[in-house]
C-alpha cells in the first residue's frame, strides 16, 4: 500500500499566547485510513497548536517499518485498527509503558495492554450485513452458519490478507477449536467463490446491490453506507448471541507511544485527548465506532452495546493467535 504523508497545519492557540511546546510537532504512524483519524488529529491540533505529521499505511507494513527503523524512527506514536498488531509492537519492545491517570479513568482494563503500552480507542464488531429483500434475520444465528450449503454463491467475504479476517478467525479458533474453524473456512471459501474483496466497503456495496445476500464486515462500514444512502436495503445482524454461542467478535483501534520518542510530554497530551470524552465522542460521531469510555454514548443508530455480548477471548491473545491463524487460512486456500 502506498504511503501517504500528510502534514497538518499548525493552528493558532485560541484566546492565549502560543505556548512554547506548540512550536513542536508529533509524527504519527497510522494503520487507520487517513479519513478516519485525520479529523480527530486536526481537532487536537486546533486545541493545542501541536502540529502533526501523519504517515498512513498498512498496519503490518508499519510494524515492520518500526522494527527496521528502531530508535532512529521519526515516529512518536503508533495508531492502528487492530489490537493484535499493537500487541506485536509491544512484545517487540517498540512501545513505552504508561502510567497515566487519564487512561485508567477513561478506558477499561480489558481494552489496554497489561502495562498500558497500548490503549484501545474505539471498538468494532465483526458482523453480518444482509440484504433485507433477500434474507430474513432469523435465517442466520452464527457466523459459522455461513459455511452451510444454503449460502452457496450468496456471500461476500474479505480476502485472506485482511487483518479483520485474521483477527476474526483467531477469535473463532480460540472459541471453537482448529478443526471446527477449518471446516468453517472451507465452507466459507466454497460459498463465496469469486466474491472475495480487498475492501469492506466493496462487500457492503455488493450486498446493497443484491449481487450477494450476505457479507461479513466490521459494523461501521454498514452504518457509514446507510448514512450516505439511507434507503439502501441493508441491515446488521449481531451474530452468535444464542445460548452456547461464542458472542460477537470484537477488536479495537488503539494507540501506543514509541519507546524512543524525545517528545514524550506532547505524545502524552495526544493520548489524553484521544481517551478523554471529547476524543471518544469524535470516534463515535464521525466513525460510527463504539466508544470505550464508559461515559460516552455510541451513535444511537448502532445496536445498543448493552443488548449483546462479546466473545470472551482477550484482545491481548490476538497477537499470539495470528501466525497459526494465517497458516490455517493458507492451508484452506482462501484467496
Amino acid at each position: 500500500m502506498a504511503l501517504v504523508f500528510c502534514g497538518l497545519l499548525l493552528s493558532a492557540w485560541p484566546n492565549a499566547a502560543t505556548p512554547a511546546w506548540a512550536e513542536e510537532k508529533l509524527t504519527v504512524y497510522s494503520g487507520r485510513a487517513e479519513r478516519l483519524i485525520k479529523p480527530v488529529l486536526d481537532s487536537f491540533t486546533t486545541k493545542t497548536g501541536i502540529q502533526i505529521d501523519l504517515l498512513s499505511s498498512g498496519t503490518t507494513e508499519l510494524v515492520n517499518r518500526l522494527k527496521i527503523e528502531g530508535d532512529r524512527s521519526p515516529a512518536d506514536l503508533f495508531i492502528t485498527n487492530d489490537a493484535g498488531s499493537l500487541e506485536i509492537a509491544r512484545t517487540a519492545g517498540l512501545l513505552r509503558p504508561l502510567n497515566m491517570r487519564e487512561i485508567d479513568r477513561s478506558i477499561p482494563s480489558q481494552f489496554r495492554a497489561v502495562d498500558n503500552s497500548w490503549i484501545g480507542l474505539s471498538g468494532r464488531f465483526w458482523i453480518i450485513v444482509y440484504n433485507t429483500t433477500l434474507v430474513k434475520p432469523d435465517q442466520v444465528k452464527s457466523l459459522l452458519d455461513l459455511a452451510n450449503a444454503e449460502w452457496k454463491d450468496k456471500i461476500a467475504i474479505p480476502n485472506s490478507g485482511s487483518e479483520y479476517l485474521q483477527a476474526g478467525v483467531s477469535v473463532i479458533r480460540a472459541s471453537v477449536g482448529d478443526e471446527r474453524t477449518k471446516s468453517f473456512l472451507q465452507g466459507l471459501r466454497d460459498n463465496a467463490g469469486s466474491q472475495v474483496y480487498q475492501k469492506s466497503s466493496q462487500i457492503v456495496e455488493a450486498v446493497a446491490k443484491g449481487q450477494v445476500a450476505i457479507g461479513i464486515v466490521n459494523h461501521y462500514y454498514v452504518y457509514r453506507h446507510l448514512a450516505a444512502q439511507p434507503t439502501a436495503p441493508l441491515a446488521v445482524l449481531m451474530p452468535d448471541q444464542h445460548e452456547g454461542g461464542m458472542g460477537a467478535i470484537m477488536n479495537v483501534a488503539g494507540v501506543g507511544i514509541l519507546k524512543h520518542t524525545p517528545r514524550l510530554d506532547n505524545a502524552k497530551l495526544l493520548v489524553e485527548f484521544l481517551v478523554a470524552q471529547a476524543g471518544q465522542k469524535m470516534f463515535a460521531d464521525l466513525d460510527k465506532e463504539y466508544p470505550l469510555h464508559p461515559e460516552v454514548k455510541a451513535d444511537p443508530v448502532l445496536i445498543d452495546r448493552k443488548s449483546f455480548r462479546a466473545a470472551l477471548v482477550p484482545l491481548t491473545k490476538l497477537a499470539e493467535l495470528r501466525e497459526p491463524t494465517q497458516l490455517l487460512i493458507e492451508q484452506v486456500g482462501l484467496r
